[in-house]
């Protein structure tokens, strides 16, 4: 019964029509569900509005709270001094084993090949025989070129013999000078032929003396490109094998036009600049040589200028046509300034270095580098010899701020007194 009551009293505050006990309209609440679903929708955006002030405030808060710390504490870095010394000047280029002398023997005549007297790989020197081509057409054409010769020296020697019989007759009045004036001429006629015989003897004799293939230089021969047997020409492609000078031998490298003026003052004063060849990674020393001669002239497509270097190789550690990193070294600075070179850094300034002082914090110094390696950098201006500076640790340096240095410290240790 009291359920029922209840459920009349609320249908009864929800007719527009009212009691006289109930109520003005001015002076009533809002209806219910909807301020409830307002109060829902602005307590969610207060509690995102909270939650994205926690995610930013907390990590600036305790950043902040971390950096006022950290420019507490000095900052961990590692240091080196600044000192005098030598810098070798090196430049290192890419360069190409190429041989002095690289020669396709050829035949230089045709014919069948009798014989190959070369092994594979062989060195051989100069003058030495390596292979013999069919002689035997060459040495019927000399014979007969010989027996022409002979036949017209004869015939040579008969009109000289008439000649001078034919001159006394002339001085006695014997003989008409037209018959002398002749026989002189026939002379002269049968000089030319012989000549022309001689040279056909010669030229036949240089046949056969091209039927020997001998070695043009000293060298190592590679793989032989035509066996005995086989009837090869004159000039032929790939010729009989390649002949290649091993000792001395040759790395070719291009030297950039801006380093042209200090390695060509070296040469006109008549240093000899040495050379290392350094395998293709540039980790292990192959040979050692000297420049031989810089080009005379720029290719304009690279800006680049080639040099030559000769290396004895007598090892044979250098290989034709292998590739190898060429350390040129040009001069060598002797007392300068050196600085490690990861102690350079960079700024809108150019290089600069972070140099510790005496109250343990650092400076901003603006340097001028000079020529540098892989561990080393010349510095021309803005250090001094003796100073420290920075090599490790300057991710959140800046001027003035305080440093520490554990490498003392840790030095350091040991020499404290033991306790107990």
């Amino acid at each position: 019964m009291q359920c029922n009551l209840w459920w009349k009293t609320d249908l009864n505050m929800d007719t527009p029509t009212q009691s006289p006990s109930s109520p003005s309209p001015t002076n009533s609440s809002p209806n219910p569900p909807p301020r409830r679903k307002r109060l829902l929708v602005w307590g969610g955006l207060g509690a995102f509005a909270l939650m994205l002030a926690v995610a930013f405030l907390r990590p600036h808060s305790g950043g902040s709270g971390k950096k006022h710390d950290a420019n507490n504490a000095p900052q961990p870095v590692a240091v080196a001094s600044v000192h005098a010394g030598d810098m070798p000047f090196v430049l290192t280029e890419l360069g190409t084993v190429v041989p002095i002398t690289n020669v396709t023997v050829q035949s230089r005549i045709d014919g069948y090949l009798m014989k190959v007297l070369f092994t594979e790989g062989q060195h051989v020197h100069k003058g030495d025989l390596l292979a013999l081509v069919d002689t035997r057409p060459y040495d019927v054409l000399l014979a007969q070129y010989e027996g022409q010769l002979a036949q017209d020296k004869a015939q040579l020697e008969k009109a000289r013999v008439d000649n001078v019989r034919y001159q006394t007759l002339i001085r006695q009045n014997s003989v008409s000078a037209m018959t002398a004036r002749d026989q002189q001429f026939l002379v002269e006629q049968y000089e030319g032929t012989v000549k022309a015989d001689q040279a056909l003897v010669d030229n036949e004799k240089l046949q056969i003396q091209y039927c020997h293939i001998i070695a043009p230089v000293d060298g190592r021969v590679g793989i032989r490109q035509v066996d005995a047997g086989n009837y090869i020409t004159a000039g032929q492609t790939n010729g009989l094998v390649i002949l290649t000078q091993m000792q001395p031998i040759s790395v070719i490298f291009t030297l950039p036009e801006n380093d042209i003026g200090p390695v060509a003052d070296r040469l006109h004063a008549g240093a000899s600049l040495p050379v290392e060849a350094w395998d293709s990674s540039n980790e292990h020393k192959i040979a050692d040589g000297q420049v031989s001669v810089l080009d005379s002239q720029i290719d304009t497509s690279t800006g680049t200028v080639r040099m030559r270097a000769i290396f004895p190789n007598n090892e044979e550690t250098l290989f034709p046509n292998q590739f190898v990193n060429a350390h040129l070294m040009v001069t060598t600075e002797h007392g300068v300034l050196l600085v490690p070179t990861n102690a350079l850094q960079t700024g809108p300034n150019g290089q600069f270095v972070y140099v510790v002082k005496a109250d343990r914090t650092v400076d901003v110094r603006d340097v001028k580098t000079g020529h540098a390696n892989d561990s080393m950098t010349v510095v021309s201006s803005g250090l001094k010899e003796g100073e420290t500076v920075v090599t490790d640790g300057v991710d959140h340096l800046r001027s003035g701020i305080k440093v520490s240095i554990p490498a003392e410290a840790a030095a350091d240790a040991p020499s404290a007194p033991k306790q107990g």
